[in-house]
This record gives C-alpha cells, sequence and structure tokens, in this order.
C-alpha cells in the first residue's frame, strides 16, 4: 500500500512540475509574440511618419512632431536601459521616464487622431502649435534626461580611469626602484672563504 502511495505522490509531483513548466512556456511565447507584434506596429508607423513628414501642411509637421517625439523617447529609454544595469541610480530617472512616456502616447495619439481623423485642415492647423508646445516640452525632458545619463557614464568612466593611471604609476615606480643588497644592508658583504682544494697533487719523490 505504501508502495502505492508513494507511486501515486510521483506521479502527481511530475504531473505538477510537468504543467508549471507548460504554463510558463506559454506565458513567455505569449510575450514573445506580444513584444514581436509591438516592434512590427511600432515599425510600421515609423515608416509611416518619415513618408508623412517630408509633406508640406499641417499634416506634414504633424508627422514630423509625432516623429522627433518617438525617436527621443525611444533613444533615452535605450540609453537608460544600457546605462542602468551598472548604475543603480540611474533607476528614479527610468521612473521618470516612464512617467514622461505616459504624457508622449497622450500627444501622439492627440496627433494621430487629428491627421487621420480630422477632415478640417483649418482645425488641424489651429490644434497643432499647441500640441507641438507639449510635444516639444516632453522630447526635451526626455533628451535632458538622456544626456544627463550619457554624462554621468562618461564622468564615471573619466574618474574610474583616473584611479587606475595612478594606480599604475605607482606599481612602475615602485617596479623601477630596485637597490644591491649591499647598499640595503649599508655595509658590504664579507669576503668570500678560499676554496680549499679537493685533490692535492702527490710529493715528488726525489729520490728516483
Amino acid at each position: 500500500m505504501e508502495i502505492v502511495l508513494a507511486i501515486v505522490a510521483l506521479v502527481l509531483a511530475f504531473l505538477t512540475v510537468a504543467t508549471i513548466a507548460a504554463v510558463r512556456g506559454v506565458r513567455a511565447a505569449r510575450r514573445g509574440i506580444e513584444r514581436g507584434v509591438r516592434q512590427a506596429r511600432r515599425a510600421v508607423t515609423d515608416a509611416t511618419l518619415r513618408a508623412r513628414a517630408s509633406q508640406p501642411g499641417p499634416v506634414g509637421e504633424a508627422a514630423r512632431a509625432r516623429k522627433e517625439l518617438r525617436e527621443s523617447l525611444h533613444s533615452t529609454r535605450a540609453v537608460l536601459a544600457a546605462v542602468s544595469e551598472n548604475d543603480p541610480a540611474l533607476g528614479e530617472a527610468r521612473s521618470l521616464l516612464e512617467q514622461l512616456h505616459q504624457h508622449a502616447q497622450q500627444v501622439d495619439g492627440e496627433l494621430a487622431m487629428l491627421m487621420d481623423a480630422e477632415p478640417d485642415r483649418a482645425r488641424l492647423a489651429a490644434r497643432l502649435p499647441e500640441l507641438r508646445r507639449r510635444a516639444e516640452r516632453i522630447k526635451s525632458s526626455a533628451d535632458s534626461l538622456r544626456h544627463a545619463a550619457q554624462d554621468r557614464v562618461l564622468h564615471h568612466d573619466a574618474e574610474q580611469l583616473d584611479a587606475l593611471q595612478r594606480q599604475i604609476e605607482i606599481e612602475s615606480g615602485a617596479l623601477r626602484h630596485w637597490t644591491p643588497p649591499e647598499q640595503e644592508s649599508g655595509r658590504a658583504l664579507p669576503p668570500e672563504p678560499p676554496r680549499r682544494e679537493l685533490f692535492r697533487k702527490a710529493p715528488r719523490d726525489d729520490a728516483s
């Protein structure tokens, strides 16, 4: 009976582990698909904005505002993600960027709505200056975060390089400082005792 219970327990444990692994695999695959969809959607939107930004008039101006805003946010996010791995102090900057991203999404959505769903070009032209000012404020803040993070990395690397250079100079000076043993002791070494002859010559026999 105990053997049967042990087998049942092992089977249940195996099924539990298999179920957890399957659920995690499905979730990971779903996240990968969602990430791929977002990247593809973003690529299509960026290509469309680049094409429409070259157009004259309020539509082209709105497309340029969206394009510049999205590029600034994307570049800042990439920089902060790269440098925050080795600098935990940039965690607050990433949090502020996420809050800024929410405002950017709001402005981008309003600009997209005017571009795609507003047939009255006069109304688009009237609303555009205020939206451009908001987009410029968000872009300026994102640029400030990105530039500050870059300056922090460069300054930190320069400090580390200066410290390393000082250590190398000290070590180089120590390696070049050599003194003969007799000068270190302050007196000359005693003379070496005469070597004994291991083999003496046999005396000559004068009688012979």
